[in-house]
């Protein structure tokens, strides 16, 4: 393959991973100071990188350089053990919109869609650039039925498969 050719289709797949899901639109209104801080991971669908997890949370501060960063932990109960990752966060366009991309290797970016928060900043229902990942945050390590079950109606509605969600045990 002649080198120009690699390398537009090396910038198309990374610029790929930064999209939105046909059909999905992320926020708008958003308020990333109020979005800052501390949050639990509620519901997922499971993809390698968190497989076997519990106690996921995620935890945003702001760099210096205007950016995000990011440390997700969560807890492999087969192996006793914790595990973190630390990433940053970047919008894609206008910082009123909840479409950012995040990093956690490098120069390659993945989109994180915030497509429904409340008005309160309490719960947010998050996407990737397609209908693989899906997941619920919460401010507090548990929701009550009525805002899981909302947050399932909406996920369906939206066109996410949810045979594979997972309810992500919180108890420390």
């Amino acid at each position: 393959m002649k080198p120009f050719a690699l390398l537009t289709t090396l910038l198309l797949l990374l610029t790929g991973c930064t999209g939105l899901p046909k059909g999905i639109e992320p926020v708008t209104g958003f308020d990333q100071d109020r979005y800052l801080g501390a949050w639990y991971e509620i519901a997922r669908l499971d993809h390698s990188f968190e497989h076997g997890l519990s106690q996921v949370s995620a935890e945003y501060t702001l760099n210096d350089d205007g950016s995000i960063k990011v440390i997700n932990r969560g807890y492999n109960a087969e192996r006793s053990e914790w595990k973190e990752a630390q990433g940053r966060a970047k919008f894609v366009g206008d910082s009123d919109v909840g479409h950012l991309k995040v990093s956690f290797f490098g120069p390659f970016y993945a989109s994180y869609v915030v497509f429904e928060l409340d008005d309160d900043y309490s719960t947010a229902y998050i996407t990737g650039y397609n209908r693989n990942y899906l997941w619920l945050m919460s401010r507090t390590p548990e929701v009550s039925e009525e805002v899981l079950e909302a947050f399932r109606a909406r996920a369906e509605a939206e066109g996410f498969e949810l045979g594979e969600l997972i309810v992500v045990e919180q108890s420390r």
